[in-house]
């Protein structure tokens, strides 16, 4: 076989994992297997760097921030290539841009454009073992690029698209994917199978297992992935095609605290004004989540939408300079709000999960600030404060939690 691993910083964040890393590695290769290999930074680097960037500079240029932060990946790869060859292993260290990785030009959310399999596959035919730096790549005029955090996973995931791997295994530090996120809900239950839909549902509203355009490569491209801890062997969860579309049923809860929600007061009701103000939004890149547009009087409405915390300034000085022209009378937030989500196949066309969604909700005395949906989801902003009272209560409902 040829597999394709990934290894998270909480895999790899001490001299002593990045050892048993490796024994793992060299393992699989002992077995008879290809193996290519792809590192996060370890663990707390990242945030290290960044802030260290910061003490310089607090708004750094895009550009500096990304070759700033690239260096952590680097750190990991020779360190891991190091130990392999200690276990008599060739094993090469290779930067994104050595590996073939091409990007756009944005920095610090640079999106994959090829992945070039001549040099990966080169070592391959070695006998060699390429460990490879995730969440960075090389832009058309020869910058390093990043992919944004949790990128590794999307590295990998074109890396094993790439080279036509049988399986990409992603190794954390948890053994798999859970049907909720045990911070907020005791016991929730663990799921050995789960839908490409269901886990890009699951990705995008909270859970923060698997980077979501990581899982949207692998359907897109058909690439298995398997969700297994790094260090303690056991369970794990596949992430695969459905085959038969199943009955509704809930198959997991998201929660997601890292939401603000943004309001446009009395902006001018007429054709082309969401355009414009969703214009400044895209011109800088910034992703939606809910958006909500409410009858004000005299021609006016309110204009709402959520986005992720770490938008929010980006996303404050953007409403400032649409303001004027479409006349809206003030801009303001709140980020005392938080999202739970119950994802699963074909729940919206289910009034009875939706019903039982609301009502439990209502039950703890919450109010409902906004919803969205999709086929496999549905998603409630909801006052933080009762957020953990809400996702258990769901979790009872539908039977998330493991009471074995």
């Amino acid at each position: 076989m040829l597999v394709v691993q990934k290894y998270g910083g909480t895999s790899v964040e001490t001299p002593e994992k990045i050892l048993s890393v490796a024994e793992k590695v060299s393992r699989v290769y002992d077995s008879g297997n290809q193996i290519a290999v792809i590192v996060s930074a370890m663990g707390g680097t990242t945030n290290y760097l960044i802030n260290l960037l910061h003490k310089v500079n607090p708004n750094p240029n895009p550009r500096e921030y990304d070759m700033m932060v690239s260096t952590g990946e680097q750190i990991s790869t020779a360190l891991l290539a190091s130990a392999m060859s200690k276990m008599g292993k060739r094993a090469v260290s290779l930067t994104g841009f050595q590996a073939g990785i091409d990007t756009d030009s944005n920095h610090v959310r640079a999106k994959l454009k090829r992945v070039y399999q001549g040099k990966m596959l080169s070592l391959l035919e070695e006998g060699k073992i390429p460990i490879i730096a995730g969440f960075q790549g090389v832009s058309p005029s020869g910058d390093i690029t990043t992919l944004g955090r949790g990128g590794s996973d999307t590295t990998a995931v074109a890396v094993a698209y790439a080279l036509d791997a049988d399986v990409c295994e992603i190794y954390t530090d948890v053994d798999g994917v859970y049907a909720a996120d045990p911070r907020y809900v005791e016991n929730p239950k663990h799921i050995e199978k789960i839908s490409y839909d269901e886990m890009i549902e699951m990705a995008a509203h909270g859970a923060k297992v698997l980077h979501l355009r990581a899982v949207e490569l692998a359907r897109r491209y058909h690439v298995p992935l398997i969700v297994r801890h790094a260090h303690i062997d056991g369970r794990e969860t596949r992430i695969e095609e459905v085959e038969k579309m199943e009955e509704p049923l809930v198959r997991a809860l998201t929660v997601d605290e890292g939401i603000v929600k943004v309001v446009l007061e009395s902006v001018l009701d007429k054709p082309g004004i969401a355009a414009n103000i969703f214009k400044k939004l895209a011109d800088k890149q910034i992703p939606l989540d809910m958006i909500v547009q409410s009858m004000h009087k005299n021609g006016r409405n309110d204009v709402a939408f959520a986005i992720a915390k770490d938008d929010l300034q980006d996303t404050l000085n953007a409403m400032e300079e649409i303001k004027d022209e479409v006349q809206a009378e003030a801009v303001h937030y709140d980020d005392t709000i938080a999202k739970v989500s119950i994802v699963g196949v074909n729940i919206l066309g289910s009034s009875e999960i939706i019903y039982s969604m609301f009502s439990v909700i209502a039950s703890e005395g919450v109010n409902i600030d906004m919803i969205s949906s999709s086929n496999s989801r549905v998603s409630c902003i909801i006052s933080k404060s009762k957020i953990k009272e809400v996702a258990n209560a769901l979790s009872e409902k539908f039977e998330l939690r493991d009471f074995r």
